[in-house]
C-alpha cells in the first residue's frame, strides 16, 4: 500500500462493516457512504466539503467526493451524524494497523529506532471536546466552585516519535469514558494502563519504549509497562517523588550518583554546556516492595559563562544508564514533547479543528468523529513518507495551511479524475518535480 487509493479502497472496505441501527428499508445510503463522507471532511479540513461537492455534482453530474473518495451519494449532515452515533471508535482501529503495517512494509519505522533499537511511542491526554450544556452519558464532568460543570470528552493519543524526526505517526487511540463497574471518573493514567493492556500484543513486539509526563512515572504505570514487555522513559519531577530524590539525594558523587559534562555546539550554533547526573536502582516510592529504577537528570547552559539556564529536566527509566547513552537517554525522552508539539497543537490549531463540535450525539459519535480526525492526521504523514508526489508539493509550499487552503480551493471549483491528477495539477502549477523550469 503506497497510494492514496489503496488508502481509500481499505478505508471503505472497513466502513462496509460498522455496527449499521437502521431497521426496515430505510437504505438508500450504504454505511461506507455515510462514514467516507464524514472521513473526507477531516482529510480536506474543510467543514463545506461535501456542501461544494454536491453542488458539483448537480452542475456536472459528478464530484470530488465520487472520483476521490468512492462517494456515490453524499448523504446529508444530519444523516451522517444519526447513523454514526451507533459507531464505535474501535471499529476503524483496524485502518490505523494497515498503515502503521505499510509504513513498517516500506521500511519508514526503522528510521524511527534509536536507543538499543526501540521505537520511542510517546503518550499524553488531551481533551476534544467540552462544553457547559452539550453532554452525554460518555461525557466527564468537571464541577467548579462557582457550582457550574463543564462536560468534556478526552483521550490518550499515542504517537510513535523520534528525536529529530519531525514526523510524529499516530497509532490506536484510547478514549476516556465512564468504565463498567467504576464509581470513580475515568482518567488519564487509568485509560494509559487500560491502552498497555489492549495494545501490548500489539506494538511490543515493534520494541517500543514508552514516553510520557510526570503523570506516568508511578509504581503502577511502570509495572504495568514492564508486564507486557515495553520499555519506558517517564519524566520524574522532585515535588511529586520525594522518597526517590531522598535516596538520589543521599548518594555519593562517583559512587551511587555519577555525573558528566559536555560542551556541544546546538542546532542553531550556540555553544552550550551540557550536565548530566545519573544513578541505578532508585525506588520509586517507599515500601519493601518498591520498584528500583534508573534515574537521570539533564541541565543546559548557555551564556559567556556558563550559568544561564535554559533547560532542565529529569527522567526514570528501565534502561540501563551509562556515559555513553545518558544523552541519547535524555533526547529520547524529551522527544515526547513531539505529542504536544507535532501531534496535539496541530490536531487543535493547524486545521484539523480537533476541539470543534463536529458532531456530540448520545452515544459514540464525539469519539467515533474525533478517531477520523486523527486517522486524517495519520494518512497524511503516511503519504508525506510515502508518496513522492504528496511529498514535492508539500515541500514546494511554505506551510501545512497553505496546502489545505490550496486543497479546499481546487477541490471547489475543478473535478479531478483521481487524487494523482490533483497532485499533478499542483505540481504543474508549482512547476516541481517533472514541471521544473529547464535550466
Amino acid at each position: 500500500m503506497k497510494s492514496f487509493g489503496c488508502l481509500v479502497k481499505k478505508t471503505r472496505q472497513c466502513f462496509t462493516a460498522l455496527t449499521d441501527t437502521r431497521q426496515g428499508k430505510n437504505t438508500r445510503y450504504a454505511m461506507e457512504d455515510f462514514a467516507t463522507s464524514a472521513f473526507s471532511v477531516f482529510f480536506t479540513q474543510s467543514a463545506s466539503f461535501l456542501a461544494y461537492q454536491k453542488t458539483m455534482q448537480q452542475k456536472r453530474g459528478r464530484s470530488n467526493a465520487q472520483t476521490l473518495f468512492q462517494i456515490e451519494e453524499i448523504p446529508c449532515e444530519n444523516q451522517i451524524r444519526d447513523r454514526l452515533d451507533g459507531v464505535a471508535p474501535e471499529e476503524i482501529f483496524p485502518l490505523y494497523d494497515e498503515v502503521l503495517a505499510a509504513l513498517q512494509e516500506q521500511g519508514v519505522l526503522e528510521s524511527y529506532r534509536g536507543l538499543e533499537g526501540t521505537i520511542p511511542l510517546a503518550l499524553d491526554g488531551t481533551w476534544y471536546h467540552s462544553s457547559e450544556k452539550i453532554h452525554c452519558p460518555n461525557c466527564s464532568c468537571m464541577e467548579h466552585a462557582n457550582g457550574a460543570k463543564t462536560y468534556y470528552h478526552s483521550a490518550i493519543t499515542p504517537v510513535i516519535v523520534a528525536p529529530g524526526n519531525p514526523r510524529a505517526l499516530a497509532v490506536r487511540p484510547e478514549f476516556m469514558v465512564p468504565q463498567d463497574g467504576h464509581d470513580k471518573q475515568d482518567c488519564e493514567t487509568a485509560a494509559g494502563k487500560r491502552w498497555i493492556d489492549k495494545n501490548s500484543a500489539r506494538y511490543a513486539p515493534l520494541k517500543v519504549t514508552l514516553l510520557g509526563d510526570d503523570l506516568y512515572a508511578h509504581q503502577p504505570m511502570c509495572r504495568q509497562a514492564l508486564l507486557h514487555d515495553f520499555h519506558f522513559i517517564f519524566v520524574c519531577k522532585p515535588e511529586s517523588h520525594t522518597t526517590l530524590y531522598q535516596w538520589v539525594n543521599l548518594l555519593q558523587p562517583h559512587s551511587g550518583l555519577q555525573r558528566l559534562q559536555q560542551r556541544v555546539k546546538n542546532p542553531q550554533g550556540h555553544w552550550e554546556t551540557q550536565t548530566y547526573r545519573f544513578a541505578h536502582h532508585v525506588p520509586l516510592a517507599e515500601g519493601e516492595d518498591a520498584l528500583k529504577v534508573n534515574w537521570c537528570e539533564v541541565t543546559i547552559t548557555q551564556g559567556q559563562d556558563q550559568t544561564k539556564v535554559i533547560y532542565h529536566n529529569a527522567f526514570i527509566t528501565d534502561f540501563a544508564i551509562t556515559e555513553k547513552n545518558v544523552a541519547l537517554v535524555v533526547a529520547t525522552g524529551r522527544a515526547r514533547w513531539k505529542i504536544e508539539n507535532e501531534n496535539n497543537n496541530v490536531l487543535k490549531n493547524r486545521g484539523y479543528h480537533l476541539e470543534h463540535n463536529f458532531g456530540h450525539g448520545e452515544k459514540h459519535l464525539a469519539s467515533l468523529l474525533a478517531a477520523m480526525n486523527i486517522l486524517a492526521f495519520l494518512y497524511h504523514a503516511f503519504l508525506d513518507c510515502c508518496d513522492d508526489q504528496y511529498r514535492l508539493v508539500r515541500a514546494a509550499l511554505p506551510t501545512r495551511q497553505t496546502f489545505f487552503d490550496d486543497l479546499r480551493a481546487l477541490t471547489r471549483y475543478l473535478l479531478f479524475v483521481d487524487w494523482d491528477a490533483l497532485l499533478d495539477f499542483m505540481m504543474r502549477g508549482l512547476e516541481i518535480g517533472p514541471y521544473a523550469p529547464k535550466t
